[in-house]
């Protein structure tokens, strides 16, 4: 106990220098700034009672419910209550005035319940030795306090010791010899009220920001009069829990880093701005390039005589002309449709015609003249459509380059 009242002080001077690191920079630059919080405790286990018997025969069942207050990252204080069931256990080697044991009556084992109400003060071992961090997962704290233990339904042992023992005599009314000085001078009806004092340790897991798993361990001293023996020492009672801390609230402010700075942008010096008149004279000039290298269509219409495919020598200049045309644009193409009278033959004999006349055209034109067969097309309508209204100027293959 002293040497955890020495921890106890020491931390408390520690946390007293320290009181201004509460705050914890991530590696990513975000910064973490306690902020003080409620908890909740929630936690069951089991207790052993110190006595005169095997362990397992004074062990009990314990709960703890707890709400406390982290008033900085090293420094919090719990008001709990602790409580349910305490194991008694007493070999009294019961004899008779003759010296004959009492038959079936010993050892005695008994259960009592209490409730015990205390206060605790908690700092957190861990966050002394490596520092204020929220996203650490283990934690260690140690904690001391004290506080009022209720004792209650005593019956199990008043049972016992009011019982009869088979020579029409109570244990209270004829206690054995051998336990004089050393019995249940100190046993109590109804309730019970006795000062406490405990320590301990608590090991939590963080599960997330709000929710901690806990495991504690504590140790109890209580007045000699807790299990109604007397041994002329005090007793004590150790509790070992696990259970779940609830986070009341934010436990910290989280400041997330500030973007990068963006990159500078390099000062461009601003280009001249050219005469107002250059520029004019400039656009003036493209467009009169513009106007000579535009490239006017050309159209000839080469006829034919009735029934005829071939190209008269009169006729033989245009194809000679759209030719040259084609030589001297080479970015032109021509298209070739032939035509046929609709006052002569029929639509068998015309389509047959116009189709013949567009094609001595494309021959001329590849053959005698060399131009390629991708910047030609041709077509044929015979005599369905006639783009002259004179019958005879009908019989055509009309050209057109561009």
């Amino acid at each position: 106990m002293k040497a955890l009242k020495t921890l106890l002080i020491g931390a408390l001077a520690f946390t007293a220098t320290a009181a201004s690191a509460q705050v914890y920079e991530a590696k990513d630059g975000s910064t973490y700034e306690f902020q003080k919080y409620w908890f909740l405790d929630l936690e069951g286990g089991a207790q052993y009672t110190l006595g005169e018997a095997k362990f397992r025969r004074l062990v009990r069942p314990n709960v703890q419910l707890a709400i406390g207050r982290q008033f900085n990252p090293w420094l919090g204080v719990r008001l709990q209550v602790n409580g349910w069931q305490s194991r008694g256990y007493w070999d009294l080697g019961m004899l008779d005035n003759q010296g004959k044991i009492f038959p079936g009556h010993y050892p005695i084992g008994y259960t009592f319940n209490y409730v015990a109400p205390g206060l605790d003060l908690m700092v957190d071992l861990t966050t002394l030795i490596g520092g204020y961090n929220p996203t650490r997962i283990f934690g260690l704290k140690a904690f001391l306090g004290g506080g009022a233990n209720i004792g209650f339904t005593n019956d199990d042992l008043n049972d016992h010791l009011n019982k009869d023992r088979g020579n029409g005599l109570t244990l209270r009314e004829n206690p054995a010899p051998n336990t004089t000085g050393h019995g249940f001078e100190y046993v109590w009806d109804g309730s019970q009220v006795l000062p406490f004092g405990r320590g301990g340790l608590e090991a939590s897991f963080r599960l997330n920001k709000c929710i901690s798993l806990l495991v504690e361990g504590n140790a109890n001293i209580i007045s000699d009069k807790y299990n109604s023996k007397k041994t002329d020492n005090a007793d004590w009672y150790f509790n070992v829990l696990g259970g779940l801390r609830f986070n009341l609230g934010n436990t910290y402010t989280k400041t997330l880093p500030p973007p990068p700075a963006p990159e500078p942008v390099p000062v461009v010096n601003p280009e001249p701005q050219p005469d107002p008149a250059i520029l004019e004279l400039q656009r003036q000039l493209k467009q009169l390039q513009e106007e000579k290298d535009k490239v006017e269509p050309l159209r000839r219409d080469v006829f034919f005589l009735i029934n005829k495919t071939d190209i008269r020598e009169s006729e033989a200049q245009k194809v000679k002309e759209i030719a040259y045309y084609l030589v001297k644009y080479p970015n032109t193409r021509v298209v070739v449709t032939g035509y046929a009278d609709a006052g002569t033959g029929n639509d068998k004999i015309n389509d047959r015609l116009a189709a013949q006349r567009a094609d001595a055209v494309v021959k001329t034109l590849q053959q005698q003249y060399g131009i390629e067969s991708s910047r030609i097309s041709y077509d044929s309508k015979g005599s369905r459509v006639q783009p002259f209204s004179d019958n005879d100027m009908n019989r055509v293959s009309i050209c057109i380059a561009e």
